[in-house]
Order: structure tokens, then sequence, then C-alpha cells
């Protein structure tokens, strides 16, 4: 029997490194396990803000892959500032306080002429191409992922054209997210935002989100079907690794100016007061891009010679930092939009076997998920004194050689079980 052949349409795809490619790399992996064909249709010159060569190892050989030329405004701005541009593609905007003219206008230009974001040049040339392949090797259904949403234009054309089954995937939210209010938008363009994301919600045959909370906000906007898929972890060839000797609180990933958790820097300098030696075995790793006002708000709490910024890595180390250290932070932005935002990395943290420190909103999805297996603890920002208990807790545990973190129902997040939950969604 021949293989369902399914066209998944995404942007981010190795080399590209960070969290946004690891969703369908996955899912690429294991959909041939289950009788389906993957056909990748990615841009053949994107701008990546993060590359990770060794992900290129990891590409099914099993997919086919298609690549297209895109023009990307983010090579001309680099013209005016590579670093700026380079930051701000990677999602990294500066607190509103802070933003230089320079900042002001690039994000009034990403926010207002760039709808909805600066890969929109793409979809044209992408639907031309893809109508005629679609017909060709008779393919009846697609998926898109965003961000960038930009891609999910190019699915409702091909919709509209071919009548194809289409799955728009959103790893994110699209006007709810973070960093959509930092945009500077006008009213006319926020009101553009909207319109696309409500098209594309009712002309989609079924959506796929990542967290319930987002599912609860597109239920709001549309009777299609909407299943939550959230990400996962995979089985990774890690050697054993040895437990760093110091007391290191490690965060993997951006740390964005907004994800600033002053609670714990005041608990860290708390407890290096108050706790003898507290201060020789602590050590604050930052594995990942890190905003400037991170780093000077730890710089001014006096915190600066316990920090080991190690800037990025590739993916394989990031997981070897993960098992090494001692304590594992995750950190969202305190906001009513940020609920819905369940990190990809949380699911590779919680098979480290290493306890998770969260910090959130309150009301997070991950919240949830780190209670129900075990994995860790989950505090709002208004949690300090609960916060710097646990710290002291974790501390003592690490002195007497004990801690670590006892996880369960992990199976159920695993990359392969989800492509499998996948799978049925897409051949019903």
């Amino acid at each position: 029997m021949e293989p369902k052949k399914v066209l998944v349409i995404t942007y981010y795809w190795p080399p590209a490194g960070g969290p946004g490619v690891q969703r369908w790399l996955k899912f690429v992996k294991y959909l041939p396990d289950f009788g389906v064909q993957p056909i990748v249709y990615i841009p053949e010159n994107p701008t990546y803000p993060i590359v990770d060569e060794n992900l290129v190892n990891e590409v099914s050989d099993k997919a086919v892959i298609l690549k297209q030329k895109i023009f990307e405004p983010y090579q001309l701005a680099s013209f005016l500032s590579k670093n700026k541009t380079k930051k701000m593609n990677s999602g990294i905007i500066p607190n509103q306080k802070k933003q230089s003219f320079l900042d002001k206008v690039l994000l009034w230009i990403r926010g207002n002429l760039f709808i909805p974001d600066a890969r929109f040049f793409w979809v044209k040339p992408s639907v031309a191409y893809l109508e005629k392949y679609i017909a060709e090797h008779n393919i009846d259904t697609i998926v898109t992922s965003g961000p960038p949403h930009s891609l999910h234009l190019i699915g409702l054309e091909l919709k509209q054209r071919l009548n194809v089954k289409w799955f728009a995937d959103f790893r994110d939210p699209w006007t709810t997210i973070g960093y959509h209010k930092s945009l500077r938008l006008s009213g006319y363009a926020a009101k553009k935002h909207k319109k696309m994301e409500s098209v594309v919600l009712n002309t989609a045959d079924t959506i796929i989100v990542t967290s319930k909370t987002t599912k609860t906000e597109f239920e709001a906007l549309t009777s299609k079907p909407i299943s939550v898929i959230t990400n996962g972890f995979d089985v990774e060839k890690v050697e054993r690794q040895t437990l760093d000797s110091k007391f290191s609180l490690a965060h993997i990933g951006s740390f964005l100016s907004a994800r600033n958790p002053k609670l714990l820097w005041e608990s860290l300098v708390e407890l290096i007061a108050e706790i003898p030696d507290f201060k020789s075995h602590l050590e604050i790793k930052l594995i990942g891009a890190v905003s400037q006002e991170v780093l000077e708000t730890i710089s001014q709490f006096g915190l600066n010679e316990y920090v080991k910024n190690l800037g990025y890595v590739s993916h394989e180390e990031a997981i070897a930092h993960q098992r090494k250290s001692q304590v594992l932070l995750l950190i969202e932005i305190d906001s009513e939009e940020t609920k819905s935002i369940i990190p990809g990395k949380l699911f590779e943290y919680m098979v480290s076997n290493r306890p998770i420190i969260a910090i959130g909103p309150n009301g997070s999805d991950f919240a949830e998920i780190i209670s129900n297996t075990n994995t860790g603890v989950f505090f709002d920002y208004s949690e300090k004194v609960k916060l710097k208990k646990l710290i002291l807790d974790f501390y003592n545990q690490f002195l007497e050689g004990k801690l670590q973190s006892h996880a369960i129902g992990l199976q159920q997040y695993s990359r392969k079980n989800l492509t499998k939950e996948l799978v049925q969604l897409l051949t019903s």
C-alpha cells in the first residue's frame, strides 16, 4: 500500500537552531513509521537568527525536501544594524523605556509594513510553485506551521484554489503572542492582523495548537475543530553526564527582557547573606541568547561573580547541560497573554532527571504539566517567600547528594507518541 503523502510547509528547518525547528523536525522523523510520506517545503535562503549545523544530521532520509528562494527584508534591515535586526528576528525586543530611535523605527516597520510578518513576500511564489507540485503529485493534505504566520496564508491560498485538506499548526498564538503589543501597530495594522487571523482560523479544516489556553482563545474565534498536540521530548543519545560540582541553576534558551525574574535574584541575594557557604557553591548558568536588561539586573543585584554566561550552544550541548546542571530554570513573562505558552524545552527538561524551578503567570498551562509529572515546582511572580524556601530545600538536598527529580507519566509526551496522535488526526 502506497504511503499517504502530506505536504508540510514550514520556515524553520535545519540548519536553523532554537526551539522553532524541533516540532516538525521530530514529527517528520516519525511520520514514516505510521505510513505517512512527509514532503517538506522550506525556504532555500532563509535568515535564521540561530544556526545549529548538527541538526542537519537529524533530518529523516525518508523525507522529500522542496526548496524555493525567499526575499526577506531582514536581509536589507541588517545593513542598518545587524545586531538589532538579529535580536528582533529571534524575538528579543528591548524594554519599551530603553528603546532607541532605531529600535522604534524597526519595530514600527516590522509591525505596520510587514503584515503578518517579514516573510510575507514568500507567499505568492510559494503558492505558484506548490499549486503545480500538489496537482502533479496527487497530494490531498497540507500542513502549515507558524510562526511565521505568513505561512498560513500559503495554506489559505492553496485551500481556496485546490480544496486540499488543510491543517494550520500554531506553535504560538498570533495576535495574542507576548511581543505583539510591542510592534507599535497602527489601528489599521492591528485590524489587518485580526482579519487575517480570523480568515485562517475559519478556512482551515482543522487547527492544531500546543496548549489548552490557545485552544480556548481560538474557540472564541472559530467553530472549526481544534486539537491540542503539545511539543515533547525525543530519545537523545547523550553520554552520561557528571553533575556540576557547584549548586548550578541553569536557564537554557532565550532569556528575554520581559522574563526578568527579580523575585529569583532577590531570593539568591538573601540566601547568600543568610546561609553560610551558599555563595561558595552557587552558580547561575545562562545558556542561549540573554537580553541586556537581564544582564544589567543581575549586575545590579551584585550577582555577576556567580554567573557563567555560555551564550548559544548546539542542541546537543544544551541537552548535556540539562542533564548535568543541579536545577533547571523555566521562566515565562508575567502576563495574561503568556499563560498559553508551553516552552518546548520544558519536555526536554522533564526527562533530564533534574528538578525544575518554573516561574510564570498564575494559571499557566505549563504549571499543570509540571505538577502532573512531578518534575518540579511552579511559582507565580508573587510567591517569593515560597520560591526562596524551595531553593534552600534544593540546596540542602544538593549538600546531601540527594537532589534529583522523581518524574511520573512522561511517555505521553514522547515525540513518537505525539506523532501517532498527529497521524490519527491527519488521516481521520
